[in-house]
C-alpha cells in the first residue's frame, strides 16, 4: 500500500472508465508508461499464454483425432456432451443477463439437432432446429407476456448459434467420402478444419503479442489487433494447404484460399461470442475450465467455421 494518499499532491488520482475513453478499462492497474498516459498508441495484449493455448489445442486435436479414428460414435457422444454443456452456459449466462430463456430445453434441443444432423444429414439438421425453435414457442406460451419479445430472441440466438453452427460439424463428421489418403475422408475434413482453427487461433495470438499495435474492434474485443488478424490468415492459409495438399492432394493455392477463409470466420465467431459476452457483463461463459472459462469460450471460432468448412469440402473441393 502507497505511503502517500489518494488525492495528496504526490499522487494524482486515478481516471474512471468513462474518462479514460472506451475500451480503455482493458488496460488493467498494471499499466504504465506510454500506455498508461495515452502518449502512444496502445498495443493490444492477447488475453491468453501462448503454451495454454498450444496445450489446449493439441488436447482437443487429440481427443477428436482419438474419437474419429478409433470410433467414429465416440465423436457424436462427445459433441453431444459439448454442445449440451455449451447451451446450459450460453443459457446461464442469458438468465444471468435478465433474459428468460429455458437452459434445459435449450440443452435438449441442442442434442436433438446435433444427432439428427449426425444420422439425418442436411435435412436432419433443419429439422431439428425447426422442431427447436417450435418447442421455444411453447414452452414460452406458459410463461405469460412479460418480457415474450426479448425471451424468445435470445433463447433463439442461442439455438443457433450453438448447435446449429454444430451441426455442420456432424455433417462433415457422417459424410462418405473416401477420397482421403491414408485416413478415413470423413475424419479428415474435421481434423482439417479443427487444425486449421487452431493455426489461426495459435498464429494470431504469436503476432499480436509480438506486433500488434492498432486494435482491430475496440468495442467489442480490445485485445484484438489488425496485426493478431494477419498472423491468424498467414498461419491458417499455411496449415489449410498443407493439410488439404497431405490428406486430399488439393492444389496449394485453393487450400490457402481455404485457409484464408477459416481464418475469416474464426474471427467473426471468437467475435460474436466476445459482443454476447460484452453484453451481458462478463468474462467468460463459465469457469467450468480453469484458466480458460467455459466449454462456449473454446468453441467460439469453431462453430463459426464449420458451415464455412462444410461449404468447402461439399461444394467447392468436390
Amino acid at each position: 500500500m502507497s505511503a502517500i494518499p489518494d488525492g495528496s499532491p504526490g499522487r494524482r488520482p486515478r481516471p474512471s472508465p468513462d474518462e479514460r475513453g472506451p475500451g480503455a478499462a482493458e488496460t488493467g492497474p498494471e499499466a504504465t508508461g506510454p500506455e498508461a498516459t495515452g502518449a502512444e498508441e496502445r498495443k493490444p495484449k492477447a488475453g491468453r499464454n501462448l503454451p495454454v493455448a498450444i496445450g489446449a489445442g493439441l488436447g482437443m486435436a487429440a481427443v477428436v483425432l482419438a474419437s474419429l479414428l478409433i470410433q467414429p460414435v465416440a465423436f457424436l457422444g462427445l459433441a453431444v456432451v459439448a454442445i449440451a454443456v455449451a447451451c446450459w452456459e450460453t443459457g446461464t449466462a442469458m438468465r444471468r443477463g435478465g433474459k428468460n430463456v429455458p437452459v434445459i430445453p435449450l440443452a435438449a434441443a441442442g442434442v436433438l439437432i446435433v444427432v439428427l444432423a449426425w444420422f439425418g444429414g442436411a435435412t436432419g439438421l433443419l429439422l431439428g432446429t425447426a422442431v427447436g425453435v417450435a418447442a421455444l414457442f411453447v414452452w414460452r406460451l406458459s410463461e405469460g407476456a412479460t418480457g415474450y419479445r426479448t425471451d424468445i430472441p435470445a433463447a433463439a440466438l442461442v439455438l443457433v448459434q450453438v448447435p446449429f453452427l454444430a451441426g455442420f460439424v456432424m455433417l462433415l463428421a457422417a459424410s462418405e467420402n473416401d477420397s482421403a489418403r491414408f485416413i478415413d475422408g470423413a475424419a479428415a475434413q474435421v481434423i482439417i478444419a479443427l487444425f486449421t482453427v487452431v493455426c489461426s487461433d495459435t498464429g494470431g495470438y504469436a503476432a499480436g503479442v509480438m506486433f500488434g499495435r492498432h486494435q482491430m474492434t475496440p468495442r467489442i474485443s480490445p485485445k484484438k489487433s489488425w496485426e493478431g488478424l494477419g498472423g491468424s490468415i498467414v498461419a491458417a492459409a499455411l496449415g489449410g494447404s498443407v493439410t488439404l495438399w497431405v490428406f486430399f492432394g488439393v492444389s496449394i493455392p485453393l487450400g490457402v484460399a481455404f485457409g484464408v477463409c477459416v481464418a475469416l470466420a474464426a474471427t467473426l465467431g471468437d467475435l460474436s461470442v466476445s459482443l454476447l459476452k460484452r453484453d451481458l457483463g462478463i468474462k467468460d461463459m463459465s469457469n467450468l475450465i480453469p484458466g480458460h472459462g467455459g466449454v462456449m469460450d473454446r468453441l467460439d471460432s469453431i462453430l463459426m467455421v464449420a458451415p464455412v468448412a462444410y461449404v468447402w469440402f461439399r461444394y467447392l473441393l468436390g
